[in-house]
């Protein structure tokens, strides 16, 4: 199957672009800024690890880099990274289907920003496959934003609010419910030690590095978004303004955005 006909299977929110790689690279930046670490599940020296969803693979391959005795495998939709360390390897697929991995394979399983990928009612389907694949005393770890903004002006949320339409309409998440669920997911798979955190980042130059990488990841999702709308809620040039004038509010109005970070381990 080509990469165009399985993106058009996925429920997958954003539009393919040639610098889409960049903006996933921003939220990575951001994350693994704002967390200190790529991962906070207590792994100290990670065997076998599965990244799903992994986009660029920038995460797989960075925690190759700081774990060079590890097995990392990036899952994704799409191809995967041209150049890689050689304990990194990539397997397409789309996780809707479920992993092609046998039962207990990994001791660390990741996953994180699939909220515009997932439909809502799958969520826990997807979760017992992420820990079908893990092994007895392993761990998964989920990361999801919040599809809210805390002082959010008023273009902001206009922007977000087609996303929201979007993202109804294709049967994802248009609120909060996987943000504030994380955890009961993981909870319900059944894991135990589930351990819940949540971080609020600057979004804007005025929030330093992680703000500023956050300013261009939204800038970078707004424009796709509003490419697909261009001819329906907004023309070319209303959104292009709207866009600019989100940039002012995330200065002017402090913009910050939370994100949830919950893992557990598999039961032996």
């Amino acid at each position: 199957m080509t990469e165009r006909a399985e993106r058009e299977r996925s429920s997958y929110l954003f539009p393919r672009h040639p610098r889409e790689a960049d903006r996933l690279d921003l939220q990575h930046d951001a994350l693994r800024e704002a967390l200190g670490s790529n991962f906070l599940a207590p792994v100290t020296e990670p065997g076998r690890v599965l990244d799903v969803g992994t986009g660029t693979g920038r995460w797989g391959i960075e925690v190759c880099w700081e774990h060079p005795r590890a097995l990392v495998v990036g899952f994704d939709l799409m191809a995967g990274p041209g150049e890689h360390p050689s304990g990194y390897r990539h397997v397409r697929g789309n996780v809707l289907q479920g992993l092609p991995f046998l039962d207990g394979v990994f001791d660390l399983v990741h996953q994180r920003f699939l909220v515009s990928g997932i439909p809502l009612a799958q969520w826990p389907q997807v979760v017992a496959e992420l820990v079908r694949v893990t092994q007895p005393g392993g761990w998964v770890e989920l990361a999801e934003p919040m599809i809210e903004f805390l002082h959010a002006g008023p273009a902001t949320e206009r922007l977000l609010g087609i996303m929201r339409d979007m993202a109804a309409s294709r049967g994802l998440d248009s609120t909060r419910v996987v943000f504030d669920r994380l955890d009961d997911y993981l909870r319900s798979a059944p894991l135990k030690e589930v351990t819940r955190h949540e971080v609020t980042c600057a979004v804007g130059e005025w929030g330093g590095r992680i703000g500023s990488f956050l300013a261009s990841d939204m800038r970078a999702l707004f424009t796709r978004l509003c490419e697909v709308q261009v001819g329906s809620s907004l023309s070319a040039e209303e959104s292009a303004e709207t866009i600019r004038r989100t940039q002012e509010e995330f200065e002017g109005q402090q913009t910050r955005v939370a994100m949830a970070i919950a893992y557990g381990r598999k039961p032996s």
